[in-house]
């Protein structure tokens, strides 16, 4: 174990790892959803068809324990790293342990600034900037005794994260008979978000790259970006294919290649990706009698446990060793101030229709 790190001379004092948040039990499940769409306008029938979602699995999200998991991990990584003395605070946007809490808690323990890692590979309003909102929100319903907050950077290229990814592709494509894995497809999937939201931020361009890096790292497999989780009106383009529209046209175009189901914009196996990839999509394949395995997202991947510890001392050194690969440079620390800006919804759109969590 590599001795302790003084840090009280580190300019950050601790980290919070910030996500989504979901229902721990069935009576959480519509106050939960409620926090979602608070402010949105959605139907009270289509939250409650949503809500079946949750039901399905028994009213309990897994992505709580899956956050656990890995802050257990990066716990015991940053303590055989000389960061024992550095602690690690966790906090929901939607349900507990809610951010204003934590944020008093950690104001409580003396903790005046600190870093954040949102649960989220990639640059968007949903998973980044709106982070960074309910952060100044939290901030200022606290008052000056409130942290200060700096976000650590995406990691889309990031080798390690690149690694992991390709380690869980290896994993799943290991279930397929020697046949099955050399023509396999992978099929790359991402939350879908508003084509005028992707317009505005790097979404597309980071998720692309991150499919081809892996896609070359297992071996060049002929491989495909798709999204899923669209929750928006119809009449409002949004990033596409579905998931279930390519896997049905592939198929009608003769093609029953095997597919590998990658859900690489997903940092846990949560509801979207149990609902909408081991329930939709494998009952679409099953049905058009197409071979298909499902990669685990990234979780607590001793790989991407390790890229964490990095880059939390990125930040914590003069002289950091900022990793990427790739074309393109490792991603900015500090957003500009018109980074990832919200979409702005037009007049005569219709309700919004919102998904099994909308957790990115």
């Amino acid at each position: 174990m590599a001795p302790s790190t003084n840090t009280a001379s580190l300019p950050y004092q601790a980290l919070l790892v910030l996500s989504f948040g979901g229902p721990n039990q069935p009576e959480d499940v519509i106050p939960f959803l409620e926090n979602v769409l608070r402010g949105r306008n959605v139907p009270q029938e289509r939250m409650l068809e949503v809500a079946e979602h949750y039901y399905h699995f028994g009213g309990k999200s897994p992505i709580n324990e899956q956050n656990l998991a890995l802050i257990a991990a990066l716990r015991a990584e940053m303590d055989s790293h000389g960061l024992s003395n550095f602690p690690i605070y966790f906090g929901n946007r939607n349900w507990h342990p809610l951010l204003e809490n934590t944020m008093r808690q950690m104001a409580a323990d003396g903790i005046s600034r600190a870093l954040c890692l949102t649960t989220s590979s990639f640059s968007s309003y949903s998973g980044c900037r709106q982070y960074r909102e309910n952060i100044a929100a939290a901030r200022e319903a606290i008052g000056e005794a409130a942290p200060r907050f700096d976000k650590i950077r995406v990691w889309y290229n990031h080798p390690l994260f690149i690694d992991a990814v390709a380690a869980r592709v290896r994993e799943a494509s290991s279930g397929m008979n020697p046949e099955q894995r050399l023509s396999a497809r992978l099929v790359f999937t991402a939350h879908s978000i508003p084509s005028s939201m992707a317009a505005s931020c790097d979404y597309e361009r980071q998720l692309n790259e991150s499919c081809r890096l892996v896609a070359e790292a297992v071996g060049g497999h002929p491989y495909v970006l798709v999204y899923q989780s669209r929750s928006g009106p119809p009449n409002q383009p949004w990033l596409e294919p579905d998931i279930g529209d390519y896997i049905r046209a592939q198929h009608a175009a003769g093609d029953q290649s095997p597919i590998v189901i990658v859900p690489v914009g997903f940092v846990s196996d949560h509801m979207e990706v149990m609902f909408d990839l081991d329930e939709e999509a494998r009952q679409i394949c099953d049905e058009l009698g197409i071979a298909m395995v499902r990669a685990a997202s990234v979780g607590a991947h001793p790989r991407f446990v390790e890229m964490i510890r990095l880059l939390v001392e990125e930040r914590l050194t003069e002289n950091p060793l900022r990793l990427s690969i790739g074309q393109y440079p490792p991603n900015h620390d500090a957003c500009p101030e018109n980074c990832c800006p919200p979409m702005q919804r037009p007049a005569h759109a219709g309700p919004a229709t919102p998904h099994a969590s909308a957790a990115r």
